[in-house]
């Protein structure tokens, strides 16, 4: 933006012999060229530049609206089937589906392995490769099956509980000493006091967690217990607390995951939690060598630079796209608005713009607003049952305005809930022999009171399930 002041003639655009526009557009449609340019004149913080075709008009850029994401992905599939049938020089690497977030992926990558179409996630993993997820499964894995050291041994220390190498080496030997599998060592408490040393507080709590959830292994849905280890584990705030992109990222891709056993009960009448680890399993195992034909799939960062035939610009969601983060920040926005026009200019032939009426988030469906960008669509140029409900981008604003109005009233609303009850259970007066109504686990009984004030922990026992610690201004109980 300032290299003419800096280092240029500094005339005015159609008189500087210090900058060259290369404005000829050898890639796209006319059509394509069109849409983009019209989407990035809304920016202010750019060098004026328009994109000249040196192609035909083309096809006219489709817009459609689905229900859900799960409907978003069947229709994005679906036309990749009908163009690579009808059209004998449409191949599957043809096809490019952009998002703006790596979660995104999970629902088209279930709909192709379905559909048997081969396909490569583009600068990045799979959703079942990524770290984060097998962290989780392998939890789940332990939880099903105790006798899964394999599992156990990955996410012992994940997250960090003090729990190092050495003693878990030691605890390791003793298993094989006494020819029981690895949990039957860490489960028994007095075992890890004598082994572990200034470790064994990390190895009870993780073992306790374990315990806790093979309790409930049966009466707890896919989605309920793999939502209770993230939660209770510690692996989702120890994501947030590290506040950088990467995490966030991550902390999505586990809450897709919550996702995705939410679809699988709704698929599935039997589903259990060994019948979604299965389907997770050959999920995570399907073929995925190198091949040129395949449809491919990235985030809109991962595609400058590269070009497809057909384009499937998806997820088209104020809060998606543009992010929840840019919104209230003008020159974000404007990033953002860039990051869209290199999504539609990746498009040679075709391009498919797709969002969807409400979205799964952290397992609640919630409500989704059209993206302020659609609303700075040439509507001449659009065709699908979305355009009418786009109309003009005023119309678009006020939708994503109160979207975003309706999204602060349900956080306040939330804070002001959880504040409430940090303030009714600090008044409580908790007592050894008191009765307490835990949302999740029943009815129980305080055997024990630790500490005082803000400080305070409290032991119930509740039957068929043991005794457990919790603080009283944060677990969902209630004196009966």
């Amino acid at each position: 933006m300032d290299f003419q002041g800096d280092f240029g003639d500094g005339l005015p655009d159609d008189d500087t012999r210090s900058m060259i526009k290369l404005e000829e557009n050898y890639r796209s449609t006319e059509n394509i060229l069109q849409v983009a340019n019209h989407i990035i004149q809304n920016n202010t913080e750019r060098i004026d530049k328009v994109l000249r075709p040196t192609r035909s008009s083309g096809e006219p850029i489709v817009c459609y609206r689905a229900e859900d994401e799960t409907i978003e992905a069947d229709f994005v599939i679906q036309q990749m089937r009908r163009l690579e049938q009808n059209d004998p020089t449409v191949t599957w690497a043809s096809f490019a589906i952009l998002y703006r977030t790596n979660a995104q992926s999970r629902a088209f990558e279930e709909v192709l392995m379905r559909w048997g179409v081969p396909y490569t996630v583009v600068g990045g993993l799979r959703f079942y490769d990524r770290r984060e997820i097998k962290d989780v499964l392998a939890y789940l894995r332990l939880i099903a099956n105790p006798a899964d050291t394999v599992s156990l041994l990955r996410v012992i220390n994940v997250p960090k509980r003090s729990v190092g190498k050495t003693t878990v080496d030691r605890l390791a030997s003793a298993a094989q000493e006494l020819n029981v599998p690895l949990w039957e060592v860490i489960s028994d408490e007095t075992s890890v006091n004598t082994l572990a040393g200034r470790s064994a507080r990390g190895v009870i709590a993780f073992s306790r967690l374990i315990s806790d959830c093979m309790a409930q292994l049966h009466t707890l849905s896919p989605s309920e217990m793999v939502r209770k280890v993230i939660d209770e584990s510690g692996y989702r705030e120890s994501l947030m607390i590290q506040g950088t992109e990467e995490a966030e990222d991550r902390v999505r891709n586990i809450e897709e995951l919550v996702n995705a056993a939410i679809q699988f009960e709704e698929e599935n009448e039997d589903a259990t939690l060994l019948t979604f680890l299965g389907n997770a399993s050959l999920a995570s195992d399907a073929d995925s060598k190198e091949e040129k034909n395949q449809v491919s799939l990235m985030t809109l960062h991962a595609s400058k630079g590269l070009e497809f035939p057909v384009v499937f610009l998806v997820g088209m969601e104020q809060g998606l796209f543009p992010s929840y983060r840019s919104i209230d920040d003008p020159s974000a926005i404007e990033e953002e608005r860039r990051l869209c026009y290199v999504g539609i200019t990746r498009a040679q032939e075709q391009l498919f713009i797709t969002h969807a009426n409400a979205r799964r988030l952290w397992g609640s469906r919630e409500p989704a607003m059209p993206s302020i960008f659609l609303g700075e669509l040439p509507q001449e140029l659009i065709q699908g049952d979305s355009v009418g409900l786009l109309g003009r981008r005023e119309r678009v604003d006020q939708l994503a305005e109160k979207a975003e109005r309706d999204r602060q009233t349900r956080n306040e609303t939330r804070q002001a809930a959880r504040t409430q009850a940090k303030v009714n259970a600090a008044t409580v007066d908790w007592n050894v022999g008191d009765r307490v109504l835990h949302r999740s686990f029943g009815m129980g009984d305080i055997t024990h009171v630790f500490g005082s004030g803000s400080k305070i922990s409290i032991a119930i026992k509740f039957p068929n399930l043991g005794q457990k610690i919790f603080d009283p201004l944060l677990a969902p109980i209630e004196k009966v």
